[in-house]
């Protein structure tokens, strides 16, 4: 249990900006066997989204509440994940070789697709929840952060890692899951989307799945067509579209009920 506690904090160290204690071990194999929680980081950022929410609904409109809650979100992870997503519209923007691709992607500034790319998929974000109720916002966000988050782990699992800069900061990720790791990821990811199908009692939600589904094989099949298999921006990628995926869906699927 102890050992589970430990990649539970390699985890949340890796992925976003919370202090861990100081005397947490860490290794390369500790990161890798640490990607089964990465479902698990959503749920602590979910958590303070949500929390965001709770605490300025009383004190602020609505679209302001989201704004905070979703700024809150790229300040707990660093923009971890919207730095890839931003790399990679780059990379697939501006390269058409596998090499000039990964090189543009290296490159720590944006450019004009990532920037274009990272401008339309936050406004989307903020568009979709703008248009629910305060609680299916919290319902929602706490809902998406594990599920993408999963979604790209099952990249992990069915494609290889690419880049052979052996200081990325992905690479120790890149030995790939087990079967039981994808397991463990699977039910941090899905349990807490289940809890809220239940809750609301709309099982059209259950559409979110092909649409996942859909998104993921779109990703995976440009990135095999161009790389041959995924980066760490890739990954970052595929969290981002699946979240925006699930933002999307939860509106477009549940405005009726509203």
């Amino acid at each position: 249990m102890r050992a589970q506690w430990q990649l539970v904090l390699t985890a949340i160290m890796f992925y976003t900006r919370l202090p861990i204690p100081s005397d947490t071990p860490y290794s390369a194999d500790m990161l890798n066997k640490a990607t089964r929680y990465l479902p698990l980081v959503g749920w602590v950022t979910g958590a303070i989204m949500v929390a965001v929410v709770l605490v300025f609904k009383h004190i602020s409109p609505p679209m302001v509440t989201i704004l905070l809650s979703l700024i809150m979100g790229v300040w707990v992870t660093g923009a971890f994940h919207e730095d890839g997503f931003a790399d990679m519209c780059d990379g697939f923007g501006g390269g058409w070789t596998k090499e000039k691709i990964l090189e543009i992607m290296k490159d720590s500034r944006i450019g004009t697709y990532g920037m274009l790319g990272l401008l339309s998929i936050m406004t989307l974000k903020f568009l979709c929840l703008r248009e629910m109720p305060l609680l299916l916002v919290m319902l929602t966000i706490a809902s998406a952060q594990p599920l993408s988050r999963f979604v790209a782990v099952t990249v992990i699992y069915t494609h290889r890692y690419v880049r052979e800069d052996e200081q990325s900061k992905a690479k120790p990720i890149a030995k790939g899951i087990t079967k039981n790791d994808l397991l463990v990821a699977a039910v941090l990811g899905i349990v807490p989307f289940a809890g809220v199908v239940l809750y609301l009692q709309n099982y059209t939600l259950l559409l979110i799945f092909p649409a996942l589904l859909i998104g993921r094989l779109y990703l995976v099949r440009l990135m095999n067509r161009w790389l041959g298999g995924y980066t760490g921006d890739c990954l970052g990628a595929v969290q981002q579209i699946s979240e925006t995926i699930i933002y999307l869906s939860f509106c477009s699927l549940t405005w009726k009920y509203i």
